[in-house]
């Protein structure tokens, strides 16, 4: 009768080591549990088909919509590997699509509209870092004044009013396709594979690393901490831009009242879901990119149900606690105390 809790407590211990191991894992596993899920409770959840050359589907839905919130994981990977966070990410979504509409509905060449949108962000970037990096403002408060001035800024722009836009090329980037899938996942695929080849074939993601880990060691040993820093808002503000010109393409217009709304949390969240600590230190870009589809399939997956919108923000409230809960420095003396206390009992009996 015993022979076989014990021979499940090797097998619990290899799994657990294995997990640990590879982080990425986690998140993989996670988000294979959620499609599962989905193939039971949602019928054709799986169907793809071809319409003019192009896959369709839910799958390639939950792609498309995932990408914007992608893009801004990416950043927010980097700012959170440097003890940092950026709360602006949505403001500065807002200030991208609403620079970029204005640009294009002026008649200017689709190439002015995504300079300008992108140079609007990197100026976001330069204020963020410029803060954080050269004041030595706590990041949550640097980044809170342009989380609500950038809000601010874009309705001054746009009026208060949907920016509608009727050029069709504005379109690509957010609707169109390449190959049979989406154009915003290649854009996505593309600026992944570039920052991770900067990361791992050059010493920058060690510096990054390094300055998470102990920012005074790191400076005494000779980095330019504050131009790291700083670099890493610039990158998080530029991805950020790049997301809310693919979110003004894809609903072709910009609100500056609701685009990237509560964006910046759902990257933190990816972000952390990826296995990434919010003490710094420690990144996986990859595992943000399986946050980002993690978020978004359980958005779908809880509007498909047909269960009411507000409940997707009480879930990832309870995502968030737990998050926190795991990372707590705390949690692991709190078990092993227990497991001993566990030990003690069966002991005793």
């Amino acid at each position: 009768m015993s022979s076989a809790p014990a021979a499940a407590k090797p097998l619990r211990r290899r799994v657990f080591a294995l997990l640990v191991a590879h982080p990425l894992l986690r998140p993989v596993a996670a988000l294979v549990i959620l499609l599962l899920i989905d193939v039971i409770c949602l019928p054709g959840f799986w169907h793809l088909e071809v319409k003019d050359g192009h896959l369709y589907g839910p799958l390639i839905d939950i792609l498309n919509r995932a990408a914007p919130l992608m893009l801004a994981a990416l950043g927010m990977s980097l700012v959170i590997a440097t003890r940092g966070i950026d709360v602006s990410i949505g403001a500065v979504v807002a200030i991208a699509a609403t620079v970029a509409a204005l640009l294009v509905n002026g008649d200017h060449s689709l190439g002015v509209a995504y300079a300008g949108a992108l140079g609007a962000a990197l100026l976001c970037g330069v204020w963020n870092g410029a803060l954080v990096a050269g004041l030595k403002l706590q990041p949550i408060i640097a980044t809170l004044i342009l989380m609500v001035a950038g809000r601010g800024l874009a309705q001054l722009l746009s009026d208060g009013q949907i920016l509608t836009v009727y050029r069709d090329d504005f379109f690509v980037l957010g609707g169109g396709y390449l190959l049979g899938l989406p154009v915003s996942l290649w854009v996505v695929a593309a600026l992944a594979l570039v920052t991770t080849a900067l990361l791992r074939k050059t010493a920058l993601g060690l510096f990054i690393q390094a300055v998470g880990l102990n920012p005074v060691a790191s400076r005494l040993a000779g980095l330019r901490t504050a131009t790291l820093i700083f670099g890493t808002y610039v990158f998080a503000a530029t991805c950020a831009g790049l997301a809310g010109l693919m979110i003004a393409s894809n609903i072709k217009s910009a609100d500056a009242n609701n685009a990237g709304l509560l964006l910046e949390l759902d990257a933190i969240l990816a972000v952390t879901l990826g296995g990434a600590s919010l003490a710094g230190g420690k990144y996986h870009l990859a595992g943000a990119l399986v946050g980002a589809l993690i978020i978004q399939t359980l958005t779908t997956t809880i509007y498909s149900l047909g269960v009411p919108p507000e409940i997707n923000m009480v879930v990832k409230a309870i995502v968030v606690f737990l998050l926190c809960i795991l990372q707590s420095s705390e949690l692991r003396p709190m078990l092993r105390r227990l497991r001993g206390l566990r030990g003690l009992g069966g002991g005793a009996r």
